[in-house]
């Protein structure tokens, strides 16, 4: 019994398997403009998705590119949304990108522990540890990704820390160069002025659309976005508002007078 118990993983449920997340807590944001050490592939076609996916491609000879990432959630956290989407989308391959150590090596074990108690599901999704405001064009090529998600991400209320903000005009030229048209963007917060910001972003940019109230009522995703990441369940808890801000990635309009 005593080594039974010396054995076990204290940092995992007994009962479920799952990672505990109070042995993975980390800050709930970091600099994005700093440098950490961690492996970034020199262009996409150096992502190795048989260490992601490796029920899908055993090993990294078996990718040929016709199967690709389409999904990708910014700043994942504990990958709820991941979770959730991996069974609404099955023949997606979707990948969180998150900066946080600690977080990242959560979601991993999070994911493996789902793999190992629902054989053939879970499959599709995966998590990179990664400074996704420097190294986007490093995992996805031009007009690769359909969905890109940025929920509850880092308000950065100083004036002086605006330029950390995930989605801003420069950063938006980036998105829009990985997602595909007709892609989408989906941004949310419980922050009033960050959803404010995020919104005139994604407004003022020529290459977004907003995207109309009755597709979004008619999008499974949206429902999720509240409620499938531990920040919107903490925000429904405290009987919070959240701010959502839908884009979709569009060809600008250009004038026959332009053209000649």
């Amino acid at each position: 019994m005593m080594e039974h118990e010396a054995n076990a993983n204290p940092s995992h449920s007994k009962i479920t398997g799952l990672p505990r997340k109070r042995f993975y807590r980390a800050r709930a944001h970091s600099n994005p403009l700093s440098d950490s050490h961690f492996p970034i592939p020199v262009s996409p076609s150096q992502v190795d998705y048989s260490v992601h996916y490796p029920q899908l491609f055993p090993s990294p000879d078996k990718f040929d590119g016709s199967k690709r990432i389409e999904f990708a959630d910014v700043g994942c956290g504990f990958g709820g949304l991941l979770i959730s989407l991996s069974t609404v989308f099955p023949e997606s391959l979707m990948i969180g990108m998150e900066l946080r150590d600690k977080v990242t090596e959560y979601v991993k074990e999070r994911i493996l522990a789902l793999r190992a108690s629902n054989p053939g599901q879970y499959e599709n999704i995966s998590v990179v540890r990664t400074n996704s405001m420097k190294y986007i064009p490093n995992y996805f090529e031009k007009g690769q990704l359909t969905k890109m998600f940025f929920l509850f991400p880092d308000p950065h209320f100083k004036e002086k820390n605006h330029r950390r903000r995930v989605i801003n005009l420069h950063l938006l030229d980036e998105y829009a160069y990985v997602l595909r048209e007709g892609g989408i963007i989906y941004t949310i917060t419980d922050v009033e002025e960050l959803g404010v910001w995020m919104n005139s972003c994604l407004k003022g940019h020529p290459l977004f659309g907003a995207v109309t109230k009755e597709e979004l009522e008619a999008d499974p995703v949206v429902k999720l976005l509240s409620s499938a990441t531990e920040e919107g369940q903490k925000v429904a808890r405290n009987g919070g508002q959240t701010f959502q801000a839908v884009y979709r990635r569009i060809v600008p309009y250009v004038s026959n007078c332009e053209m000649h």
